[in-house]
């Protein structure tokens, strides 16, 4: 691809189209990792803010890798300072035709897939919401967390294994 000097991440609408591109997969990353939307949000929207002040050192063709970075290093800088707990809610509200007992069964199966999650290892858990939540391959999750292939295939299958092992009949 032939870029002309004026396509460059200082031109607003190189700039959206990144925006556009890559947001809600970096939102998504950065979420898996924090478990809290308002901090997944405000670290993309920094990392975007941070793209944006570099638009004239930062090639289009690298703008996805130095967002991810950016996002990626705001994440370590906010665990350094806090326990990170991945959370899942339920935000709407339901009717269910189901039995009392189907419903208390499935919400026992629920804490004990939350807890399964909640302990594997936060690169093994991200790897796993990445590619079973998101769909994202492997090749992409390798791309997002700057490992090889291989490291992501090991750590599917350990958080596969420990799942497996966690939750009966997995």
């Amino acid at each position: 691809m032939n870029i002309e000097k004026t396509d460059n991440v200082c031109n607003e609408q190189v700039f959206g189209s990144i925006f556009t591109a890559n947001s809600k997969t970096i939102f998504n990353y950065i979420y898996y990792k924090f478990g809290n939307e308002e901090k997944a949000y405000d670290a993309v929207q920094e990392a975007f803010v941070k793209l944006w002040e570099n638009c004239s050192k930062v090639p289009p063709e690298k703008a996805k890798s130095f967002v991810y970075k950016v996002a990626n290093n705001l994440y370590l800088n906010v665990i350094k300072a806090e326990k990170i707990r991945l959370k899942y809610a339920d935000k709407s509200a339901k009717t269910t035709n189901e039995t009392p007992e189907f419903i208390m069964e499935e919400t026992q199966f629920k804490e004990k897939l939350d807890r399964a999650l909640e302990s594997l290892p936060e690169n093994q858990r991200t790897t796993f919401l990445l590619n079973r939540i998101d769909g994202k391959k492997y090749a992409e999750i390798a791309e997002m967390e700057g490992v090889s292939v291989k490291a992501i295939e090991k750590r599917m299958h350990l958080a596969l294994k420990t799942l497996r092992d966690k939750i009966d009949g997995i």
